[in-house]
């Protein structure tokens, strides 16, 4: 799979335009690139990504057609993300990752899942048994999993489409469920007695805690 570079441009409160210089640091544009800078060695790391840093006020006028005016702006392959704050480290990760899987294909065996799912132990027991190996993410202690998934399920099922665990792909090919799985590698399917409930929740409650 050849990557393709997801472009990350920051505007920071700086420059000069004719007679007028931004003399007063912005601080939160400082904040800004530091958390852009430690999500790219944390939780974007491994994906390609070309970051330039503009002064906003020596280029005010590119950013408009984006709809953004305020710095520090921030806009991810051409979309605008965040403007006029410190950046929020889960918008950048939702919106890199977002623009990353536009870009690129899902290679070898992958299973998306939690470790309260009951489906997904079972999506686990069929790739065990049929001796498949493959590559486990939580969704729920890895927020770049979660962003990916639905990053590559949603255009699959439909925006409105509620997504469930766990999702699976084998050599790339998107399968779906843990129903799907078994039938795939040619397994007994076990009787799901939950079928159409939210399996991202295993027993929900409107309880309060």
């Amino acid at each position: 799979m050849t990557a393709k570079s997801v472009n990350l441009t920051l505007y920071r409160w700086a420059g000069a335009w004719g007679p007028f210089k931004v003399n007063i640091p912005c601080g939160e544009c400082s904040l800004t690139i530091d958390v852009i800078t430690d999500t790219l060695k944390t939780e974007l790391a491994g994906i390609p990504v070309e970051l330039e840093i503009k002064d906003w006020l020596s280029q005010w006028w590119k950013p408009l057609p984006k709809g953004g005016w305020h710095a520090p702006i921030v806009i991810v392959d051409g979309k605008l993300v965040s403007q006029g704050r410190a950046l929020n480290r889960g918008v950048l990760t939702e919106a890199v990752i977002a623009a990353h899987v536009e870009k690129t294909e899902v290679e070898g065996n992958h299973l998306y899942g939690k470790a309260t799912c009951p489906h997904c132990v079972r999506a686990k027991s069929y790739f065990e048994q049929a001796n498949v190996d493959y590559t486990y993410h939580d969704v729920v202690k890895d927020s770049r999993a979660l962003y990916e998934m639905l990053g590559r399920v949603k255009p699959i099922v439909g925006p409105k489409t509620p997504i469930t665990v766990p999702q699976i792909w084998i050599e790339g090919a998107y399968i779906g469920g843990a129903d799907q799985l078994g039938k795939k590698l040619g397994l007994d399917v076990e009787p799901n007695r939950e079928r159409g409930q939210n399996s991202m929740t295993s027993r929900p409650s409107l309880k309060p805690a």
